[in-house]
This record gives structure tokens, C-alpha cells and sequence, in this order.
């Protein structure tokens, strides 16, 4: 709960008022920030607390307010998140080239330590560079398989159309086998079971 403390102000004449969140100790954003054991003044019970020594304005004062910016400026996306699938195969291809770098890392300090670990690691990197060359090459076809089934390319090889349109045709025989039995149940409440 929110608690409101009022305290009688030097002067005798106006009265302090601190007012705190409910959540926090902290003040109302509305209100500027006092020191602490310092108490914010109102002048009265229709005009907006502040601090003392504070400055009073009039309403008909042109100097500019004090700007609070946001914590935080919400900017649109520049490009729409990627496809599931093509993701999963990015970021599997970035973990195999980001062990590919370590293991090469590996095999040059062994060589130069003179170890004998030094032929697996050489032999294990290259292995990995060919994985990690698969890796780049299956997010590529990855990309192009998913737009092809499912982006709106127009190329007359797209197989989106044809599945766009096999989809239309199954929900037409869907609705229409809706509209059977509905048209079924219509005559069986009338109590007639074929026409005469």
C-alpha cells in the first residue's frame, strides 16, 4: 500500500508532502526526487508537490521543462526473424565452425610444443573444416528448399503455388462435406427421408 506522510513545514504556512510507490521506497515518478530526510513541499492541496528551494513556475512561464528520456527505445526489426529450420541449421553450423577454430587453435600450440597430440589434432581439424564446409552448405540449401515449398517465389518452378492450391482444394471438399451432413441433418428434423 502506498503511505502519504505529511509533516508540518518550517514556515508553518505550507505543507510537506511525500508520497512513495507501492512497490518500492522510491518516489512518484511525477515528483521530483528529494534528498534523504529532506520532505517535498505543496503549497497547497490543489498545486503539485515539490522540493524546497525548488523553483515555482506560473502557467504562463516559457521556459522549457526538464525532458525525461525512457530507459529504453523500442526500434522495428530490419529484417523478419529467420525459418525454424533454416535457423536450426545456422546455428548448427556455427557451433561445428566454432569447434573447427578451437581444434585448429589446439593443433598449432601442440605443434609447436612439440607434442605428440599435435598428428590427431592436425588429422581431427581437417576433418572438421569438411564438416564445417557441410554446415555452411546445408544452411544454404536449407534456405533455398524452405523458400521454395514455402515462400511466395515467383518462379514457375515454385512448389509453393502447387501446394497453396492442393490445400484450397482439400478445404473446398472439407466445407462442402460440412455442408452434406448439415444439409442431412436439416431433412432428418422434418421427419422427411427422401423427397416425393
Amino acid at each position: 500500500m502506498g503511505t502519504a506522510e505529511r509533516y508540518e513545514a518550517p514556515e508553518g504556512a505550507a505543507v510537506a508532502q511525500m508520497t512513495k510507490r507501492p512497490d518500492t521506497d522510491v518516489p512518484n515518478r511525477g515528483a521530483p526526487a528529494a534528498e534523504p530526510g529532506t520532505a517535498v513541499v505543496g503549497a497547497g492541496p490543489g498545486e503539485p508537490a515539490r522540493a524546497p528551494g525548488a523553483d515555482v513556475r506560473s502557467e504562463t512561464d516559457s521556459r522549457p521543462r526538464p525532458y525525461y528520456r525512457p530507459l529504453w527505445v523500442e526500434e522495428p526489426a530490419r529484417r523478419r526473424r529467420l525459418p525454424d529450420p533454416v535457423r536450426t541449421a545456422a546455428v548448427r553450423a556455427v557451433l561445428i565452425a566454432a569447434l573447427t577454430l578451437i581444434q585448429a587453435m589446439v593443433a598449432l600450440l601442440c605443434t609447436l610444443a612439440g607434442s605428440w597430440l599435435a598428428f590427431p589434432m592436425v588429422i581431427s581439424s581437417v576433418v572438421s573444416t569438411i564438416l564445417a564446409t557441410w554446415g555452411v552448405l546445408d544452411v544454404w540449401v536449407t534456405r533455398q528448399v524452405w523458400n521454395q515449398r514455402n515462400g511466395v517465389v515467383s518462379s514457375p518452378s515454385s512448389t509453393a503455388r502447387a501446394l497453396r492450391r492442393e490445400r484450397r482444394r482439400a478445404r473446398r471438399r472439407e466445407r462442402s462435406a460440412q455442408r452434406a451432413q448439415a444439409r442431412i441433418r436439416r431433412r432428418g428434423r422434418t421427419g422427411r427421408l427422401s423427397h416425393s
